[in-house]
């Protein structure tokens, strides 16, 4: 039995980055990164647990592509995300690393862990080779040092250390700070730690995203009701009913708002905008489009085109289709080109040919953010 666990931190909002997506969510081929770096240090069947720490919004998602791992919640800086994932581990040494530190060399890792016994948290660093200005002052450069990780500590001792309202920005200094000894070992390069967007060019492990496109549908119902406006594709129609509905009724969009979970894997409108929520009582559909299609940029999902038929024997709604495809595609992110919505009717046939709803179909077609293309 291993008597070492990974920690990999995850839960970080990526402000620096610059890019509407989070840098734990850029693919590698199929992978998103988070998972890419801890299948890595799977394989090579070192540890008696990894606990991924991430987002309260995250979790879940991750969970959808993997069970192999431990999620835990993260807090409001790295140190409280940390204090959380230790509550869950039982081995005597602990291993640390940053997600986004995803090129962990094996001659690395294994100096690393050889080197456990030596001292209270071992810590890889790189010797400065610039000329170092402190204060106005040039100062020795053999005297400092470039701080990565991974680190190794000794779990309780890490624990004890971290039982402060101090923050630290590595385990090392927290252990140091409490009398405990750091033993300093030779870094990589390669072990470079993803930033800013041109910091993946020093990241030589990482494969480009899958260039598949990934699609999914979405069908939805909706009765009419006396009361209320009614609203189609974000556009108020000229009626004189609305749709019974939790939310202000406008099916097209809930149908279209399926079609994009479908397309990333995220669920359903249900899962993310129960209609039990009082908070969702009477909202504008169009709201909760856009914190879908921001969820999706997010998680590094691109839209492609989307398509909307729309089955109602009333109310006619030929007139309003142009202005329906110029709301949709300014909520969406993409040109007026890419996206379709479709009228038909049922023939009189079945609830909506009896003129008690509508129905609607909506189809989107996503594609991974390719981060190359901003590298290059």
């Amino acid at each position: 039995m291993s008597d070492l666990t990974l920690i990999l931190l995850s839960a970080g909002s990526s402000s620096r980055f610059s890019l509407d997506v989070k840098k734990q969510w850029l693919r590698v081929e199929h992978r998103p990164l988070w998972q890419f770096v801890a299948d890595t240090f799977a394989q090579k069947k070192l540890f008696a647990k990894i606990i991924i720490v991430a987002s309260k919004d995250d979790i879940a998602f991750m969970q959808n592509y993997t069970s192999d791992y431990t999620f835990v919640e993260g807090g409001d800086s790295r140190q409280n995300s940390l204090k959380n994932a230790l509550l869950h581990v039982e081995t005597p040494f602990v291993l640390v690393n940053d997600v986004a530190r995803a090129c962990i060399g094996e001659r690395l890792l294994n100096t690393i862990i050889e080197n456990k016994a030596k001292a209270d948290v071992i810590v890889p660093y790189l010797k400065v080779t610039d000329t170092i200005v402190y204060e106005d002052k040039t100062i020795d450069r053999d005297k400092v040092k470039r701080v990565q990780t991974p680190q190794l500590s000794s779990t309780s001792i890490l624990k004890k250390a971290l039982e402060t309202t101090q923050e630290f920005t590595d385990e090392s200094s927290a252990i140091v700070a409490i009398g405990g000894s750091r033993l300093f070992v030779d870094g990589e390069e390669d072990a470079h730690k993803l930033t800013y967007i041109h910091d993946i060019n020093k990241l030589p492990c990482l494969e480009a995203p899958s260039s598949d496109i990934l699609s999914g549908n979405g069908f939805d119902v909706h009765a009419f009701d006396t009361q209320g406006d009614m609203w189609l594709c974000g556009v108020q129609i000229d009626s004189d009913f609305g749709f019974l509905a939790h939310s202000d009724g406008d099916v097209a969009i809930h149908a279209l708002i399926d079609a994009l979970l479908g397309a990333s894997g995220l669920g359903d409108i249900g899962m993310l905008f129960p209609d039990n929520d009082a908070q969702y009582k009477g909202i504008d559909s169009k709201i909760l489009l856009e914190k879908v299609v921001q969820k999706l940029y997010n998680y590094g999902f691109i839209i492609i085109n989307v398509d909307v038929t729309i089955a109602a024997q009333k109310p006619r709604i030929g007139k309003y289709k142009n202005e329906m495809r110029e709301v949709l595609a300014n909520i969406l992110h993409v040109s007026k080109s890419r996206v379709n919505v479709k009228a038909t009717t049922t023939e009189k046939l079945g609830f909506v040919g009896r003129a008690e709803g509508v129905a609607v179909m909506a189809n989107a077609n996503l594609k991974y953010y390719n981060w190359k293309d901003d590298i290059k």
